[in-house]
């Protein structure tokens, strides 16, 4: 087997810096950075790392209607999320470029097409830096619905990497 037959994966299980984005994407580069030292050519993060898992709803009444508690943490949390268009990811992105290392990342994300919609989606970041795919979780799950819309099968798609499939 010769090397450009091997793909060396890092899963990273990190935890996020909670409702921060800035801060959390900081903890991503810097495992990303460490994987590609390590030999790694697809890195993979967890699902809602960025900026974090909607745990308060369960925790706090999430579904209390016209609740100013339920109202300020979901704005934060709102204020917090990913936008690809504004260009949150542009800092990881070259990363991936300079070390030539793909990316599996899980974001909140709020596009801007799709008014205060936020999406829980799973970005795909190649080996050039450039963002391949966006998967929208299509079903959100239990209390997730009271945070996330519903995705779609538009970004479930597979992607060339070396001689491999992902």
């Amino acid at each position: 087997m010769s090397q450009s037959d091997l793909l060396k994966i890092a899963i990273a299980q990190i935890a996020p810096e909670w409702l921060h984005r800035e801060a959390t994407l900081q903890k991503v580069v810097h495992c990303v950075k460490e994987a590609a030292g390590s030999g790694a050519g697809l890195v993979v993060f967890g699902e809602a790392l960025v900026p974090g898992y909607p745990f308060w709803v369960e925790k706090t009444d999430g579904a209390v209607f016209e609740s100013a508690i339920q109202q300020e943490i979901f704005a934060h949390y709102m204020n917090e999320a990913v936008c690809i268009e504004r260009g949150d990811l542009d800092g990881l992105c070259a990363i991936a470029s300079e070390y030539e290392v793909a990316i599996y990342l899980g974001i909140i994300e709020q596009p801007r097409d799709r008014g205060r919609s936020l999406y829980c989606t799973l970005v795909y970041i190649d080996q050039q830096g450039i963002i391949q795919s966006a998967h929208r979780k299509v079903m959100p799950t239990y209390e997730e619905r009271l945070v996330w819309a519903m995705g779609d099968g538009n970004g479930l798609v597979t992607h060339s990497l070396a001689p491999f499939t992902v």
